[in-house]
């Protein structure tokens, strides 16, 4: 994706203190797209854990990471959507090793991928060149993920 055929770019630190906006304009906006609220719900969850997940273990809870998120609509043949890109200059990570704990394992967090996973309808992990990871995800209006 090229930065022109972007919609929505923000650009903000690894500081968990602007988690709650991101959520709040990430609602706001799959609901002007047409998203039900409970999906205007698990996307701005997917997303807030997909940022957790790079403040607390990519950046290691440092405060002035950057990090990238960016919002697309898609219309498409398979119906209307949203793809959601999240990029950082943070520590690399193979993909294949990016997995969610077991659900039997009972403790608190750890959940995050497996959230990810379960709310948006295709996930891709993949590492930036030169530094960082890039995450996308798709939803999908006619999704049929549980609510």
């Amino acid at each position: 994706m090229t930065p022109s055929a972007t919609d929505l770019c923000i650009e903000l630190v690894s500081n968990p203190l602007y988690l709650c906006g991101v959520r709040e304009l990430v609602a706001q906006v799959a609901k002007r797209l047409g998203f039900s609220d409970a999906q205007c719900s698990q996307i701005a969850l997917a997303i807030d854990e997909a940022l957790t997940n790079i403040m607390k273990h990519g950046y290691e809870r440092r405060l002035d990471g950057r990090i990238w998120l960016k919002l697309q609509p898609i219309v498409d043949d398979l119906g209307p959507g949203l793809e959601v890109i999240i990029e950082d200059e943070a520590r690399q990570v193979d993909p294949c090793n990016i997995k969610g704990r077991n659900l039997e394992d009972i403790r608190p967090g750890g959940l995050g991928v497996h959230i990810i996973k379960e709310v948006m309808d295709d996930v891709r992990y993949e590492k930036r060149p030169g530094a960082g990871m890039r995450l996308t995800m798709i939803k999908r209006q006619s999704s049929q993920k549980p609510s």
